[in-house]
């Protein structure tokens, strides 16, 4: 997206909302898991928010907790995908033979998504489950699902509760579209 467009931003999914779908989350993730210990890795840099109220979540339900980060690449400074997934900062903690929960922001094409778990898989977790905010079906590019999922949402760029646009916007408690203003007519698209 051009850094010069005017935009505005139209209220999606307010903070109250998300605070409870992850506490539905918590309780789906502990009856399925049953684990006392639970290493998750978060997705930077989007899921970081997410990735910490969920961690809470799962805390006061006496889970044991280890949080590690991956940071991949595949958007660049544009809101598109690129389909190439680079490895920006790997894995620090051993996960080999751990009960592991990967955390993500948006699944859209699924190239993302597809690359971490292979590279995960890759170092021989006991069980590996995804869990991700925002999933954006109709952008899928690959096959793959998710094994837990906050809220399904159109194919619409987002913003806020983590999730930036040009590395704005990470702080808004709820989560934002962003509508871009038309030149031509005036009109948002």
């Amino acid at each position: 997206m051009p850094e010069n467009r005017s935009f505005s931003l139209l209220p999606l999914i307010a903070e109250e909302q998300i605070k409870n779908r992850i506490e539905i989350l918590a309780d789906q993730i502990t009856s399925d898991l049953g684990f006392s210990d639970l290493v998750m890795i978060g997705l930077l840099n989007g899921s970081f928010i997410f990735l910490a109220d969920t961690v809470r979540a799962l805390h006061r339900r006496g889970m044991k907790i280890w949080v590690d980060f991956i940071r991949v690449e595949s958007y660049g400074m544009g809101s598109e995908s690129t389909g190439k997934v680079e490895m920006k900062y790997p894995l620090s903690l051993n996960i080999e033979n751990r009960n592991v929960l990967l955390v993500d922001d948006i699944l859209d094409t699924g190239h993302t998504l597809q690359f971490v778990t292979q590279y995960l898989q890759q170092k021989h977790p006991h069980v590996l489950k995804t869990c991700v905010l925002l999933d954006k079906p109709s952008r899928r590019k690959v096959s793959i699902q998710p094994d837990y999922v906050g809220f399904q949402v159109p194919d619409v760029f987002i913003v806020g509760y983590g999730l930036d646009y040009q590395y704005q916007f990470r702080e808004l408690p709820g989560l934002f579209i962003v509508s871009f203003e038309n030149p031509m007519s005036g009109r948002s698209s």
